[in-house]
């Protein structure tokens, strides 16, 4: 059975000034959807909305048609810019307090099984994202939002990623962003370009040359 995900109407205003507006993104299982934005397109924005990091005073949400004020964990999973794994924990204990396989981590991740022991304030940028990456997107749920998840991470490590986000979209739906577009735009199966904080649709490709987002060389 498929689910949806439909965000829509969300309208936060700062010092009398709309931020976002005519925003709608459909998320579906078995599919991941691409949001692209440059700086200042109001993705940051929209996704602070959807972390429940900013409380607009008008926002739609509805998960399978019904009216949803905010999530929860068994239905959506979110991964921020920023890291949010204690410092104090070790690898293995963050697999297992999500309650993931670390034989099936390590064996997408061989090089990190060296660390599996390391504690997560001695990680490097890029490997601490590497875990948090797994541990969102491949614990149970039905929709999973990933906000910038190949920062700092090393070329090998994002292939291994859309290999996973194949995987894994077969059970959810999956709302990406990143700044890497040539990535986000390889993995995902429909893209939602946003700019002055209104969502775009994509009529043809020529629309995302002109937008920005692809190279006439790409």
């Amino acid at each position: 059975m498929k689910h949806t995900l439909d965000i829509g109407s969300v309208e936060p205003a700062f010092a009398d000034r709309k931020i976002l507006q005519g925003v709608y993104i459909r998320v579906e299982t078995g599919a991941v959807t691409g949001l692209l934005g440059s700086n200042g397109s109001g993705k940051s924005c929209l996704m602070n909305i959807l972390f429940g990091m900013l409380h607009p005073a008008l926002k739609s949400l509805r998960i399978d048609g019904v009216w949803a004020d905010r999530f929860g964990a068994d239905e959506v999973r979110c991964l921020p810019q920023h890291g949010f794994v204690p410092d104090n924990l070790r690898m293995d204990r963050v697999l297992r307090d999500y309650g993931l396989d670390a034989a099936d981590f390590f064996g997408w991740f061989p090089d990190l099984d060296k660390l599996r022991g390391s504690r997560f304030g001695t990680l490097s940028g890029g490997e601490r994202r590497v875990v948090e990456f797994y541990a969102i997107l491949c614990t149970p749920c039905r929709f999973v939002l990933l906000d910038e998840p190949f920062s700092q991470v090393m070329p090998l490590h994002i292939d291994t990623f859309c290999k996973l986000l194949e995987r894994e979209k077969r059970n959810k739906g999956i709302l990406l962003t990143d700044h890497r577009y040539r990535q986000v735009r390889a993995v995902s199966d429909s893209l939602c370009p946003m700019s002055g904080g209104t969502t775009r649709p994509v009529r043809r490709a020529e629309e995302l040359v002109r937008w920005g987002y692809v190279n006439r060389t790409d």
